[in-house]
């Protein structure tokens, strides 16, 4: 008899080691326009084929170059301790028009990538006319590697983007915990989405309970 309890106590355990272990899959859509706070020269500007209509760039003509001061930063609150990727929605002319600053803490250090030039945060848009999915990577002078970011705990994360060059276009990032580029379910911000930005409702991981959003959102502009 006491093999027979044994037993079953073995099956019942064995699947809520499995459940333990389970992390639900988080994906966050963030409307570029939609920042915390934007310092010029980076702006919000309007394009019909943008996410809602509008999209953050420092205004100027491709092929010249320029650029190096401006940011926009986006309070990202996780619903969970894991690894993340970063997705951008952009457009980006030329190679003298495809390239931001990007930093997201604390993953990552206290530090003005415009300042120290650190190609760890040097993101190499990939380039085209058109509205485009781009996973945000480093460019390094050794090559270009997609970049994951760990953190330990749930909560308030700080997201930079910074110019880099100007007439580079951003219009929506996507945050997941999918790291494998051709299964990551890429999609644009819904008007739920905009709303939780706005208001600072609640965020969801699939199949996991609703986590509070950080801050109150500033306005829509």
């Amino acid at each position: 008899m006491k093999y027979g309890i044994l037993l079953t106590l073995i099956i019942l355990t064995l699947p809520l080691c499995g459940i333990v272990g389970l992390r639900a899959e988080v994906e966050i859509a963030l409307e570029a326009e939609l920042a915390d706070e934007i310092v010029e020269p980076m702006i919000i500007a309007d394009d019909k084929n943008a996410s809602d209509g509008k999209f953050i760039w420092m205004e100027g003509a491709a092929a010249t170059g320029g650029g190096g001061k401006g940011y926009a930063e986006l309070i990202i609150n996780i619903p969970q301790p894991d690894t993340y990727a970063l997705w951008g929605h952009v457009i980006a002319w030329d190679g003298n028009s495809d390239s931001f600053w990007v930093t997201w803490q604390p993953a990552d250090p206290d530090e003005d990538a415009q300042v120290t030039q650190n190609t760890e945060f040097r993101w190499g848009v990939a380039q085209g006319a058109a509205w485009h999915w781009d996973r945000i990577n480093h460019w390094l002078d050794g090559g270009t590697f997609e970049r994951e970011w760990k953190f330990k705990e749930a909560g308030e994360t700080v997201l930079r983007i910074g110019v880099r060059e100007d007439a580079t276009m951003l219009d929506a990032i996507f945050v997941t915990t999918n790291l494998k580029a051709t299964e990551a379910d890429l999609r644009l911000p819904t008007d739920k989405d905009r709303k939780i930005q706005i208001e600072g409702l609640a965020v969801d991981a699939k199949g996991k309970a609703a986590t509070t959003w950080g801050s109150l959102k500033r306005a829509y502009q």
